[in-house]
């Protein structure tokens, strides 16, 4: 936020992530034997130790990330013990099924189990929503885990895992691993005892992950280039309403935001003119400790540096500044980057085409539906994709047509209930598997078919 120190954490390495997959792998059995309820009971408890210790998860979540306290940083605590929660909850409703038999008197069960242990490596833009949309769901469902956290946002990640402590969580069942990916993400998920791995991240990284983790169980959710559709019936409002939320949300950095909008010819000025009004009444970058604030720094150099060459491109390119486009002064660092406009974006150029990660809003003019179709279909990603419309055929046309996880229609792209499914659509580079309640649990289990036939004599 400032450049100052706020804390320290070890600097883990193989040995490390080593013992931790032993205590996991050690401590698998018992906490598997364990009943549902039993299980619940501690997450439950883990949910009451985040609640009281609201205040400081917040602010230290502000420190860490960068988000604005009150408009993020307390939403992002309040979904973290809703997770604890509904993974609580989904504990005691994960069920089998009893499907018939050819023979009679014979009886097949499909039970549900856990896994084993489970290796977490998680990314520093929700650095508490997101390991805990697997690690709550993980080990409500019997499976054990080692967690190793970005090594940016490592200080609220630490103080995530001694809630989790106190709420006294077995030896082994819970292990916290800080270092660099490359030694601890890397080894945690090559590790021949690990049984599964979850990453949350950029699809580069993800491949790597991807290729040492292969043979085990893989629930990777990955980048994403997804538009926000704008079509010419659409109502402009609350169109321009979600494209603030999608491209300004956590500064743009999410793995949902909007970082196409694909608007219909015929309303692209009134959209522009709208976006930018609304862009400087309601984008407020500053101290994120301030209540005003609604976007504060970027996370970390690298984003920052993306920022500056993706704009840069974009204007060789052809489009124009609308608004922001550069670092912002004034400011304690030179992460504070101002939320930005491009019009009239070439589909070519480095910011259509990858993740920029950071507040941007680049607009492209369309055409058609079918156009917004092929644009969105023309990469590799296939995460989320929003549309606006009137018309309810075209959003459900829209749905089918593109290769997308997700499809939010009339809703801004991050937008996400995290009861429901939430991941990359097959064959696209934006992951594996679904995260989200139940689903996620379901994931983090596998089917054992239990045949029971009638005694013989």
């Amino acid at each position: 936020m400032d450049g100052q120190v706020i804390g320290t954490v070890a600097d883990g390495d193989r040995e490390d992530a080593r013992r931790a997959v032993s205590a996991a792998r050690a401590a698998f059995d018992s906490w598997s034997g364990r009943t549902a309820y039993e299980r619940a009971e501690v997450l439950h408890r883990i949910a009451d130790v985040c609640s009281s210790r609201r205040d400081e998860l917040a602010e230290t979540l502000t420190h860490d990330q960068g988000k604005p306290l009150l408009a993020e940083a307390y939403p992002e605590v309040d979904d973290l013990i809703g997770y604890w929660t509904m993974a609580a909850e989904d504990a005691v409703r994960l069920e089998g099924s009893l499907p018939p038999s050819r023979n009679p008197g014979t009886m097949a069960l499909l039970v549900r189990r856990p896994l084993g242990p489970v290796a977490v490596i998680t990314p520093w833009n929700w650095p508490y929503t997101m390991p805990a949309q697997v690690v709550a769901p993980g080990l409500a469902t019997g499976n054990t885990v080692v967690w190793t956290p970005a090594p940016s946002t490592s200080v609220c990640s630490e103080l995530l895992m001694e809630c989790i402590v106190e709420a006294d969580l077995p030896p082994g069942v819970c292990n916290f691993v800080t270092g660099p990916g490359p030694e601890v993400g890397d080894e945690i998920a090559g590790h021949s005892d690990v049984a599964a791995v979850a990453f949350v991240g950029s699809t580069a990284t993800g491949r790597s992950v991807a290729a040492r983790s292969a043979g085990k169980t893989q629930l990777l959710e990955l980048g994403n280039n997804g538009p926000i559709v704008v079509m010419d019936d659409a109502e402009v409002e609350s169109a321009i309403e979600g494209v603030l939320v999608g491209a300004f949300l956590c500064g743009g950095q999410s793995c949902a935001a909007a970082e196409r909008i694909l608007v219909h010819e015929t309303i692209h000025e009134e959209l522009v003119g709208g976006l930018l009004d609304a862009v400087t009444r309601e984008v407020r970058l500053g101290d994120p400790f301030a209540e005003s604030t609604t976007m504060g720094p970027l996370n970390n150099e690298a984003v920052a540096e993306k920022m500056d060459a993706h704009v840069r491109d974009a204007v060789e390119t052809g489009a124009t500044v609308l608004v922001g486009g550069e670092r912002a002064g004034r400011f304690p660092t030179d992460l504070y980057w101002q939320a930005t406009i491009l019009d009239n974006v070439d589909p070519g150029s480095v910011v259509a085409r990858e993740e920029t990660f950071g507040p941007v809003a680049p607009l492209i003019k369309i055409r058609s539906l079918e156009d917004a179709i092929e644009s969105t279909n023309a990469l590799d990603y296939g995460l989320l994709s929003a549309i606006y419309t009137r018309d309810l055929g075209t959003g459900l046309r829209f749905a089918e047509g593109v290769r997308s996880g997700v499809v939010n229609i009339n809703e801004s792209s991050n937008y996400w209930e995290t009861q429901l499914p939430f991941g990359g659509r097959a064959g696209t580079s934006s992951g594996v598997g679904r995260v989200g309640g139940r689903f996620a649990a379901e994931q983090l289990t596998e089917l054992q078919t239990v045949i029971v036939s009638p005694a013989k004599g």
